[in-house]
């Protein structure tokens, strides 16, 4: 069988021993949610409900504002405690929607429907009802990948099932234990963008995931790609490139090449929104590095993560590094008082000693970072302008196109902060 893959990048080790075999266990609510009413790209969502407000599991409690944005809705049922600031995972803080639970689980109306007879508009509307974003992690508006602009058009759809951050296991999970409910869920998307043409696309370290979807793909008229294990292999970019040998151009996007990606897990939140009526209100979280019992958890949004941690037996040793996501492109948090929030992937744990930071020294012109770019950019050279103040160059140098994926800092032998500097050089032009 052909194995896919694409130029560039690296070989970290994956860790994902840790929790790949572990099936996904469902934890408790919490007795308070904290639900951000930014969990997404674009504008955040706008409070519909007010403090001493009742609630039930799926009530809208934030409106979408504009095209770039997603509803967000209660995890439990209760009552609203509060409407105020609150720290976010992926930094500062942002108006959240404080619950208390009540215990009672009460949920809006989940009656089984028929999802044969929908039409691509209802499909959809349902979507952009039920709030769902990109579950790999960006948590891009669902509804808004499946609208293209006029005058373009899709050839094909991919479910990413790649999964290359090290560590996180949660998508692998969903592909062995909830397949069907998946793949059926990638015929509604395909069915909303008016493809025939679908795909499902695993790396090769994952060989449950694929036993499970080479029995299941025909059924589904799904493609299986099996794609070589390398990071980041699961970037959009970077998945078709691989499979399709097409590359996005500078500044546009993958419809540009005729090309629909999402992830396993924005698929099965879609199949779960038709059938039942469902909104994003939980997530499957891979909890991994230093605790006493590494999982996989279906968790409900709003839950901390100091809540996970401790469902997963607490810390091991002293914690150096709180990390929600995983080790390569996730972000360090100050408190594990943050919440889980429709993007959160993973969370990963480093040990004190583990996380001591590097000794930088001059850079020493190898070109390492070069031959592993997976954007083909000239990381070294970029960063010595930025470094200089020159952001211009550095814009024309293709800055603004470097994914922040960090394989260029991961083959560094000088331990250069590229990266870092890549991200303030982006805040500054924009």
């Amino acid at each position: 069988m052909r194995r896919f893959t694409f130029p560039g990048g690296i070989h970290p080790e994956e860790h994902k021993s840790l929790t790949e075999g572990k099936p996904i266990r469902e934890i408790k609510p919490p007795d308070e949610v904290i639900i951000p009413l930014s969990q997404h790209t674009g504008s955040p969502a706008k409070p519909i409900v007010e403090k001493g407000g009742r609630v039930k599991v799926g009530t809208k409690i934030g409106e979408l504002t504009g095209f770039i944005s997603a509803n967000i809705h209660s995890s439990v049922s209760g009552e609203i405690k509060k409407v105020d600031l609150h720290s976010h995972p992926a930094g500062g803080n942002v108006l959240s929607v404080f619950i208390t639970n009540d215990g009672k689980d009460e949920c809006e109306d989940t009656s089984e429907k028929d999802i044969d007879s929908l039409s691509a508009k209802d499909i959809i509307g349902i979507v952009k009802e039920a709030g769902i974003v990109g579950l790999g992690g960006a948590a891009f508006p669902t509804y808004v990948k499946l609208s293209p602009p006029r005058g373009k058009s899709y050839q094909a759809l991919i479910l990413n099932g790649s999964e290359c951050e090290p560590y996180l296991t949660c998508d692998c999970r969903l592909m062995v234990e909830r397949p069907e409910d998946l793949l059926l869920g990638g015929r509604l998307i395909a069915r909303a963008i008016g493809v025939k043409r679908c795909i499902i696309a695993i790396e090769e370290n994952k060989p449950d995931a694929i036993g499970k979807m080479d029995k299941l793909a025909g059924k589904y008229d799904f493609e299986l790609a099996v794609l070589r294990t390398k990071y980041p292999e699961g970037a959009e970019k970077q998945l078709i490139w691989a499979i399709a040998g097409s590359e996005v151009p500078t500044g546009g996007l993958p419809v540009d090449v005729g090309m629909c990606v999402h992830n396993v897990g924005t698929a099965l939140a879609v199949y779960e929104a038709a059938r039942f009526g469902k909104p994003l209100i939980e997530r499957v979280v891979t909890v991994t590095g230093a605790v006493k019992s590494p999982s996989n958890f279906k968790v409900r949004i709003g839950t901390s993560f100091k809540k996970l941690v401790d469902e997963a037996g607490g810390y091991l040793g002293e914690p150096g590094k709180l990390i929600a996501g995983g080790p390569m492109m996730g972000i360090s948090q100050y408190t594990d008082e943050v919440p889980v929030v429709k993007g959160t992937t993973g969370i990963f744990i480093q040990k004190k000693e583990e996380s001591v930071p590097p000794h930088q020294t001059a850079c020493i012109k190898c070109s390492r970072c070069v031959d592993v770019c997976p954007m083909r950019l000239l990381p070294t050279s970029i960063l010595a302008f930025i470094e200089r103040g020159d952001f211009s160059t550095a814009k024309e140098l293709g800055v603004l196109d470097c994914m922040e994926c960090g394989s260029c800092e991961y083959v560094c032998p000088a331990r250069r902060p590229l990266i870092h500097n890549f991200k303030l050089a982006k805040v500054r032009l924009r």
